[in-house]
């Protein structure tokens, strides 16, 4: 071990500060690390999952690129149907970032009951189907089962079912305006076999989920004729790279537009959030580095005189300084230690306990989602640290400045 190592792990030693008076000043920029650590770990987990939980959420209802007729219509009716037999369906392989495609098409409808009634928008969905969103969704009894004969089961949202006053099992009575001069409506009975809460109140007052057969039966159309084709993405950070390549390979009978287009101003709202965690990010970086700054040059004025001995026994200013340098690593590394460990415990307690709800109305979410990546954890304590040490490398450099003889006659 040379020279410079030992010295640093005589003074990183705890009992040199617990007598000093650089001891508070080390135990306040230890603990500015740790918080804000704990800060930047919380707002980006926070962030991250509140983006993909209403991501997920718009996308359970619409998929990621929606494609349909062009249409000037803008309703969730579907009106005018498109052939399902295209190049791009049942597999979309022309465009490279598609993870799945599915049928679906909508028709407006009222549902009454002995004491009430209330407008709903009836999706319906194929065999091709993807449930994973409506498996995490779903309350009570199971997801409706498309495969086999046309059926009666429906899935129903947990704000319509209290709304109605329905419950499991019970029978529905659906009413549909049919299109054309007479506005004669039909009626359609259905059986709720499930309840689902998204917790993203714009969708769940509307939809509930029934076969797509009964829109095609109502609107007198074809077996291959649908409403729209719903489109998912492998990551959705391309989307806007990949729905543009949808647009072009539809060709220009179809359109098709991302869900980041048709509900642009959730998407943009959930971008503010990004400038929010950058400007955390910033400020607790900044906080902890001045706090190491003073740290530094605290143990520096109070060890001068063995600054003046070293340089006296031939060390040069970098090996001094690297002494302190070490110094300051021990301790950033410290902070992030008990901020990590302080941080983590709080997300995973929020992820599996789910202390902090949150108002679905103003939020879209039930509680406060949490994303947590090893990656970006790594990445912030890796900048963290190299910021901070960067921080650090001007003030240490008053060691150069210190003169040997005046050094170990300070007092």
């Amino acid at each position: 071990m040379n020279f410079e190592y030992f010295i640093a792990k005589r003074i990183i030693a705890a009992k040199d500060y617990k007598s000093s008076i650089s001891g508070p000043i080390i135990k306040i920029a230890i603990t500015a690390i740790a918080i804000g650590i704990i800060m930047m770990l919380v707002s980006i987990a926070t962030t991250l999952g509140f983006q993909k939980k209403i991501h997920e959420k718009v996308s359970a209802f619409n998929g990621d690129i929606l494609i349909t007729n062009y249409d000037t219509n803008q309703s969730n009716d579907s009106q005018i149907p498109i052939s399902k037999k295209q190049a791009f369906y049942p597999k979309y392989t022309s465009v490279e970032g598609i993870e799945h495609i599915q049928i679906t098409a909508s028709k407006g409808a009222v549902i009454r009951t002995a004491t009430t009634f209330e407008g709903v928008v009836v999706k319906g969905v194929g065999t091709d189907y993807n449930w994973t969103y409506f498996k995490e969704f779903l309350r009570e009894g199971r997801l409706p089962e498309y495969t086999g004969e046309l059926n009666e089961e429906i899935l129903i949202s947990e704000y319509l079912a209290n709304r109605l006053d329905l419950k499991l099992n019970d029978k529905v009575v659906t009413f549909f305006l049919q299109q054309g001069k007479t506005q004669k409506t039909r009626n359609r009975g259905f059986k709720v076999v499930g309840i689902y809460n998204s917790g993203f109140q714009q969708f769940d007052e509307q939809y509930l989920i029934a076969d797509i057969r009964h829109i095609q039966f109502l609107n007198k159309w074809e077996d291959d004729q649908i409403g729209a084709f719903e489109v998912f993405v492998s990551d959705f950070d391309d989307i806007n790279t990949v729905g543009a390549a949808v647009y072009q390979d539809v060709g220009s009978k179809l359109d098709a537009v991302t869900i980041r287009q048709k509900y642009g101003s959730i998407f943009e709202w959930l971008d503010l959030f990004d400038f929010n965690v950058a400007l955390i990010i910033g400020i607790m970086i900044l906080v902890a580095g001045i706090n190491m700054i003073t740290a530094l040059l605290v143990l520096i004025l109070e060890r001068t005189q063995m600054i003046g001995i070293l340089k006296a026994l031939g060390s040069s200013d970098w090996s001094v300084r690297k002494v302190f340098l070490y110094n300051a690593m021990y301790l950033i590394l410290v902070g992030l230690f008990w901020g990590n460990v302080i941080g983590l415990g709080l997300l995973l307690t929020q992820k599996y306990f789910k202390l902090f709800p949150l108002n679905p109305d103003t939020y879209y979410v039930t509680e406060a989602p949490v994303y947590l990546d090893f990656g970006f954890i790594v990445l912030l304590n890796v900048g963290t640290f190299i910021l901070c040490l960067l921080m650090l490398l001007v003030p240490s450099y008053i060691i150069a400045k210190i003169s040997p003889v005046k050094a170990i006659r300070f007092e």
